[in-house]
């Protein structure tokens, strides 16, 4: 297998309510190679956001590990997975998260910025992801002068500006219309092809998920292959 970016072992989700304790995720073990295009499907409440969210060290598993580029990922402190996040892992969301009094340009920035890299720098490679998903005559827009596709694709280059080995993708096409996510389906697959990053996507859009190198499926827990 090629380089592994991302891997579970074993994972286990639970949470107590009240005198019950409620298992979500039931040892999940799950690789992805850099460079592939994996969806995973499955109904409502099978778990798959809850997942997402442990890929992606928004929360921590019960057992188990998460791997992220060969370090478990799943027991730092949170200034340490703050700081893998940062440089392996890409977000995009149903909904964009863009912050609303910033430019196109400037969310875009923001996950370098963070790194305390250099504004110019931050720019130059911002624009570069800005004019590849075309959007290149939009740099000055806030979110709100952005069509919900435009919002969409500005997230999409939020996520890759910092070239991670990853992006994790939470119905990314949920929130658009037909033609905006054909759109955006053909963008995801030529991006992943392009830069060779891998993408984890979590969705409902059959279309979406047969453009996958791979499809999982979750089922009350548990991953299988589709």
């Amino acid at each position: 297998m090629s380089e592994l970016v991302l891997e579970t072992r074993a994972l286990v989700k639970r949470f107590d309510e009240g005198p019950q304790v409620l298992e979500i995720l039931h040892g999940i073990d799950m690789q992805v190679a850099r460079g592939e295009f994996v969806a995973i499907v499955g109904s409502s409440g099978s778990g798959k956001t809850t997942l997402l969210h442990l890929l992606g060290g928004l929360d921590t598993p019960t057992s188990g590990e998460v791997r992220i580029c060969g370090e478990d990922f799943s027991q730092c402190n949170e200034v340490k997975r703050g700081w893998l996040r940062n440089r392996h892992i890409g977000f995009v969301y149903q909904f964009h998260h863009l912050l609303p009094e910033f430019t196109a340009l400037e969310n875009v920035c923001m996950p370098l910025l963070l790194r305390d890299g250099s504004i110019a720098e931050a720019e130059q490679a911002a624009t570069a992801l800005l004019q590849r998903v075309g959007l290149g005559e939009r740099l000055q827009h806030k979110p709100s002068e952005l069509s919900g596709g435009e919002r969409q694709r500005v997230a999409l280059a939020r996520a890759l500006v910092t070239k991670p080995a990853v992006v994790l993708a939470d119905e990314p096409t949920g929130n658009l219309d037909n033609e905006t996510s054909q759109y955006t389906q053909d963008l995801l697959q030529e991006l992943n092809r392009e830069l060779g990053i891998g993408f984890v996507i979590v969705t409902h859009d059959t279309a979406l998920a047969n453009r996958a190198s791979r499809i999982l499926r979750m089922d009350r827990g548990r991953l299988v292959d589709a």
